[in-house]
């Protein structure tokens, strides 16, 4: 029982140095995702791609860091950054007021919003014709407070994975699902059946979020977040991700 113990704080003390460790001053970079988000992020061949995962490659090579990624579910991410496991979290984070209270974010890096995914033939046809029906959402997203607070009448079928949430439009089993621009736009061009509302819920703000103990760190990224914007990376990036889905 004692070695247990020795093992068990070992571990929490070692815990503790890195993640108090200056994350300017490490060659790598750790950075929590939630990689079921396509075109953000997702996996693909077994690899990680998107946006989000491509943009964060190439600021790292503006800053001389190693990405070291860690997958977890969406609504881990904040917390991972508050308890020091990692140094960044990524994964179509909209910036509010709310998240801000508890880490910092850099400045936003892409436009979006949310938007009804719903049935070509559904009963769904403006945004007031949510009440009453049942709609999905990602738990741990904003979607969730959003509908609870402005849409109060509709029935939530709160899911854990973002594919769950449009695999129940399909099926039938919810009427419509409010998520992101970006990926419900991306499904809907995959799916014939379904559509976007061209009224679009909100629009929002993707950011990088950081703990609120580094803001070397986000000062560093918005730094090298400006490089990429000035020598066409970053132009680059949105092209190949959203020239088909921003439309």
């Amino acid at each position: 029982m004692n070695t247990r113990r020795q093992v068990l704080t070992a571990a929490l003390v070692l815990g503790l140095a890195w993640g108090a460790a200056p994350a300017h001053a490490q060659d790598t970079l750790r950075v929590v995702t939630d990689a079921t988000f396509p075109p953000m992020e997702f996996v693909k061949d077994g690899q990680r791609t998107g946006f989000d995962i491509e943009l964060i490659e190439a600021l790292g090579k503006a800053m001389g860091k190693k990405i070291e990624w860690i997958d977890i579910d969406f609504k881990g991410l904040i917390p991972a950054l508050q308890a020091g496991r990692a140094d960044m979290a990524v994964s179509a984070i909209y910036i509010t007021d709310a998240r801000k209270q508890v880490v910092d974010f850099t400045d936003p890096y892409y436009a979006g919003g949310l938007v009804v995914l719903t049935r070509k033939d559904g009963p769904i046809k403006h945004l007031k014709d949510l009440d009453g029906r049942k709609v999905s959402v990602q738990v741990g997203t904003k979607s969730v407070n959003y509908l609870k607070e402005h849409y109060p009448k509709v029935q939530r079928v709160e899911v854990e994975k973002n594919q769950e949430m449009f695999n129940l439009v399909q099926v039938g089993r919810a009427e419509a699902a409010v998520t992101g621009k970006p990926a419900a736009k991306l499904f809907a061009q995959s799916s014939p059946g379904l559509t976007v509302l061209d009224e679009q819920i909100t629009t929002e703000q993707y950011g990088i979020a950081v703990s609120k103990r580094t803001p070397e760190l986000t000062a560093a990224l918005n730094a090298a977040l400006k490089q990429l914007k000035a020598d066409g990376t970053y132009d680059k990036v949105v092209g190949k991700w959203f020239e088909a889905t921003t439309q």
